[in-house]
């Protein structure tokens, strides 16, 4: 019996202009918030987990690189990297689970419950809070031809889920994360000792 993967993809190729700096490499509680999220898609059960960079190299982090030289265009150049880079996995990886950078609130167990709702290769999955609709967003891999095409400017996969409703499965994750993202270090510092 052939065991299905999920990826996980982290996009982290943003300047952070109104963050003052490159959020991936911000710091929290010791580590870098790239380093985060690697670790909380493996923790939910992702594999292979990619990491799409850009205005800073991401040296050292656990996870296959992806360099978007076209980062400044927006997230979806981003998204339409990381999925081209997708493309090479192996064929047991059905899915793609894909989180920001900036959302340290984002843990394991809700990465889990998205791993979990996508279970072929068709299944498209989206995390909400409290009933409304964030990220992560799992996307089966016969869909990531049309979400790259859709993905333009600085928009990821919202395109594809809003011209495809019938096909998202709403997976609640409130009581185990936040899907809180950080634009300031403000916000980044509230979450410092959680």
């Amino acid at each position: 019996m052939l065991l299905l993967r999920v990826a996980g993809l982290v996009l982290a190729a943003g300047a952070g202009r109104r963050f003052g700096g490159a959020k991936a490499v911000a710091e929290l509680d010791g580590e870098r918030l790239v380093d985060r999220a690697v670790r909380t898609l493996r923790r939910g059960g992702a594999d292979p987990v990619y990491v799409v960079s850009g205005a800073v190299p991401l040296d050292g982090t656990d996870a296959v690189h992806v360099p978007n030289p076209g980062w400044s265009e927006g997230m979806g150049s981003s998204l339409r990297a990381g999925l081209s880079a997708l493309a090479d996995a192996p064929q047991d990886v059905v899915a793609v689970v894909i989180v920001l950078v900036d959302q340290p609130g984002l843990t394991g167990a809700a990465v889990a419950r998205l791993v979990e709702a996508v279970s072929d290769d068709r299944a498209v999955a989206v995390a909400t809070y409290d009933g409304k609709q964030g990220h992560p967003v799992a996307i089966g891999r016969a869909h990531w031809p049309e979400v790259a095409r859709l993905a333009v400017g600085d928009v990821g996969a919202r395109p594809f889920l809003l011209a495809h409703p019938d096909l998202v499965a709403r997976v609640e994750c409130a009581d185990v994360g936040s899907g809180e993202d950080v634009d300031t270090p403000a916000q980044l510092d509230a979450f410092r000792g959680r």
